[in-house]
This record gives C-alpha cells, sequence and structure tokens, in this order.
C-alpha cells in the first residue's frame, strides 16, 4: 500500500483551519498583506461595512508573518486534534468559530485603534478546553486552575506591564475564558444526559 494512503485526515475541523491558514498567510506574502487587511484581520469600522462581519470570523485565518503562524499552529496542532476526538468536529467547530467572534467582538470595543489577526485566540481557547479532558463528576481539576492562573495571569500581567507590543493580550485572556467557559458547559451537559439516563 502507497504511504500516502495510509495518511488520515484524522482531525478534519484542526486540520482544515491549519491548511487554509497557511493559504491565507501565502496570500497575504503574495499581495504584500493587502489581503490580510482586506478579508483577514478585524478592526473597529462602520456598522454599514459588510465587510466587518465576516472578519469577525475570519481574522483567526490571517496571521503577520511565518513566525507567528508557527507559534499558533505549534499549540493548535498539539492539542486540538485531541480535543476533536473527545468533543466531536462539529462541537469543536462551533466552539472555534464561536471564539473567533467573541475575541474579534471584544477587541473592536475595547481597543478601538488597533488592528487584530491571528489564531492566538483559539491557542488559548483550546489550552484551557484540554484542562478538562481528564474531568471527573463534581470535580475541579487542578490542571485547570494552573493552567488559568499561568496562562492567563501571565497575560493580563503583560498586558498592564507591556508597552509597545504587537501581541492582543486582551485576546489571549478571551480565548482562555472561552476556553475554561466551553468546557464547564459541554461537561455539565454531559453529566445531566448521565442523569437523565
Amino acid at each position: 500500500m502507497p504511504i500516502y494512503k495510509r495518511v488520515q485526515y484524522n482531525a478534519p475541523v484542526i486540520l482544515t483551519y491549519t491548511l487554509v491558514s497557511l493559504a491565507v498567510l501565502a496570500l497575504g506574502y503574495a499581495t504584500n498583506g493587502v489581503t490580510n487587511a482586506a478579508f483577514f484581520s478585524v478592526q473597529r469600522l462602520p456598522l454599514t461595512d459588510p465587510l466587518l462581519y465576516l472578519r469577525l470570523f475570519t481574522h483567526v485565518l490571517g496571521h503577520a508573518n511565518v513566525a507567528h503562524f508557527f507559534n499558533n499552529l505549534v499549540i493548535i496542532l498539539l492539542i486540538g486534534p485531541m480535543l476533536e476526538e473527545k468533543y466531536g468536529a462539529k462541537w469543536l467547530g462551533l466552539m472555534m468559530l464561536t471564539t473567533a467572534f467573541v475575541t474579534g467582538l471584544l477587541f473592536i470595543i475595547m481597543v478601538p485603534g488597533a488592528r487584530l489577526l491571528g489564531g492566538s485566540g483559539l491557542a488559548f481557547m483550546l489550552i484551557l478546553l484540554s484542562s478538562y479532558t481528564n474531568l471527573q463528576k463534581g470535580r475541579i481539576p487542578l490542571t485547570l486552575i494552573l493552567a488559568f492562573l499561568i496562562f492567563i495571569g501571565r497575560e493580563v500581567f503583560t498586558g498592564a506591564t507591556a508597552e509597545g507590543t504587537n501581541v492582543s493580550h486582551l485576546t489571549h485572556v478571551i480565548g482562555g475564558v472561552c476556553g475554561a467557559v466551553f468546557g464547564y458547559a459541554v461537561n455539565a451537559l454531559d453529566r445531566r444526559k448521565d442523569a437523565s439516563a
């Protein structure tokens, strides 16, 4: 059997996100950033601009450069497939779309003069969501507490003290909070199903 037939597209949501982001990155380089500015970044614009609503979701596909892309994709590719297997492609896709929308919306409300692009909000969502993978009924995982304190605490501190960086610490915090909320909500739903069965 040829080796290419053995390769499995094992995590369709994560792999599709990765491949589309890679294509958007290449397009950004080919157009000298014009496509990122037009379609794959979000900033405060008049509500009458129809692309504003598209960009609230597509900003997670754009990346400023190769380093930015790889920093996010290392986390997403390491954690994402495990979470896609646990929660299913439909649930994970919905969580990613919701996180994109929430991070984009809160960013343009709270940081009016800046532009946001990149998947770091998704990466932080996945980090916090992964802390729920070994959740036992009625228990709070210590991994969740530590992940929240380390990752979110660091971002809050760095965002409050760092000046002149191009990193959106706010987006990291929002993405992490989304992951914590999703993990709690999905596990609470599973407990309700178990109780009613």
